[in-house]
């Protein structure tokens, strides 16, 4: 531990130095505010590599810090902390997670999740590669509809249990599910948070999200498979044992309350065909979340502290906290350099921005989580589409393709690390809670080549897209 903590500190203090040397090495004008707030930026990703403090409390720590850096370097006023707090969080985003987690956990004390995984498990014959594309078939088409986040809640538990029923590492799958659901959450508005941060800023619905993003979805998700058997060969091959006594469980039997599970089911559905019409109905998803959830308790009797136990608190305070940092990172005009930047290195060619978009946003999102990542480059496509010269090529198209191209890399690029989209935050802490653990390096191994996969597999079809004007 000591090692490591060595380690991190000197890879901080040459992150620090590289921020405030480089930039002017390579003809950027960097601000004292820029280095300063860039430097806590990389040096809170160096912690999390680490592990030596927990993410939360880190994110926390580096938001006051951000916050303390904006009102000495006179960035905002000391009166105006509390305002840019509060205005620098997405507290749609925080909504959406909250009233799902609240949702779905009220669902899962019905046994609907132990009854899907065991007919999954039987269909699968316990065979782990064909439970393994069953269940991330089932993550990916549900998160689609639910929300990534959503569907980790609900198929985590249902994986960890067949797992022990079959006395298995359920890790592999999970991870498996991890990718699915990110991938599959990028085919439409409300399938990932950075979706609906994308639609609210480019002023786009439900069913015009899904005819772009949709058959580029399919493609890729299918074509994974193909990297799935090769990063997860080695854990293929586990030998599931107990498999008659799999067989022989009853899975109708693990509905324990057959009224919740009906009501439960009802609401879910209204919500989710909510969330498909929220633009008509002119109301935020978070709304929509936040009233399933309100409407279920009521109808349930459920007392709200049970319900609340369901929420992953520290995940969800782990957002706040990234969301301020960034907006720290935004202030100081740091985002809108890097879009110039963006601009002058692809010479405004419009095809190579919108590359450079895709790319920069899977790394950048796998490094740095696709929900606040998202928040960042928001402002920058805005200031990209402002260009002359990539507004005159957008003429050629009846929307902006741009918001396409970083949907792709933000919702790709989040299976890069483990803090790379939220779903896997929620999905690690559900391991965790369950006794097993997954290392940061753990998840790079496998979700780096699968990122890159399948960030490479998006590109191709865009460009294909573009080519055909489709």
């Amino acid at each position: 531990m000591q090692r490591i903590m060595i380690i991190g500190g000197i890879a901080i203090i040459i992150i620090t130095i590289m921020m405030f040397t480089l930039p002017d090495m390579i003809g950027l004008e960097f601000t004292l505010a820029m280095a300063l707030t860039m430097s806590v930026l990389m040096g809170i990703y160096v912690i999390l590599v680490t592990e030596v403090i927990h993410r939360t409390a880190l994110a926390m720590v580096g938001a006051l810090i951000i916050v303390i850096v904006l009102i000495y370097t006179g960035l905002i006023p000391a009166h105006d902390t509390v305002d840019f707090v509060i205005g620098s969080i997405d507290f749609n985003t925080i909504g959406l997670l909250l009233g799902m987690m609240i949702v779905v956990g009220i669902l899962g004390e019905t046994g609907i999740f132990q009854y899907i995984g065991i007919k999954a498990a039987k269909i699968a014959k316990g065979n782990v590669w064909k439970l393994m594309v069953l269940l991330s078939v089932i993550t990916a088409v549900g998160s689609a509809f639910l929300d990534n986040v959503t569907m980790v809640l609900l198929m985590v538990p249902v994986t960890i249990s067949v797992a022990r029923v079959l006395n298995i590492n359920p890790l592999s799958i999970i991870l498996a599910e991890i990718f699915a659901s990110n991938v599959g959450g990028a085919s439409t508005l409300i399938g990932d948070p950075p979706n609906i941060m994308i639609a609210s800023a480019a002023n786009l619905d439900f069913l015009s999200f899904a005819y772009h993003m949709l058959p580029e979805v399919i493609i890729t998700f299918g074509a994974s498979f193909l990297l799935i058997k090769i990063l997860f060969r080695k854990d293929l091959k586990q030998k599931p044992e107990n498999l008659k006594d799999l067989m022989a469980i009853d899975e109708k039997k693990e509905i324990k309350d057959w009224p919740l599970l009906i009501k439960s089911t009802i609401i879910l559905v209204g919500v989710v065909i909510a969330f498909m019409f929220h633009g008509i109905l002119d109301l935020e998803v978070s709304i929509i979340a936040l009233a399933g959830a309100a409407i279920l308790l009521v109808v349930t009797k459920i007392h709200p502290a049970k319900s609340f136990t369901h929420v992953e608190w520290p995940t969800l305070m782990f957002f706040a906290g990234l969301f301020i940092i960034v907006s720290g990172v935004e202030v100081t005009g740091a985002l809108e350099l890097f879009a110039h930047e963006i601009v002058n290195v692809t010479g405004g060619h419009f095809e190579g921005t919108a590359v450079m978009i895709i790319w920069s946003s899977a790394f950048a999102s796998a490094f740095v989580d696709n929900i606040p990542y998202t928040a960042t480059m928001i402002p920058i496509i805005e200031n990209i589409s402002e260009d002359p010269i990539i507004a005159s090529s957008l003429e050629r198209f009846d929307y902006n393709p741009l918001w396409y191209a970083l949907a792709i890399g933000a919702d790709f690029g989040g299976n890069g690390t483990l803090i790379g989209a939220s779903a896997n935050l929620v999905a690690i802490s559900i391991v965790e809670r369950h006794g097993y653990r997954m290392a940061f390096r753990d998840f790079l191994i496998k979700g780096l080549p699968y990122m890159v996969g399948t960030v490479a597999i998006g590109t191709v079809i865009f460009l294909v897209k573009r080519m055909l004007n489709v």
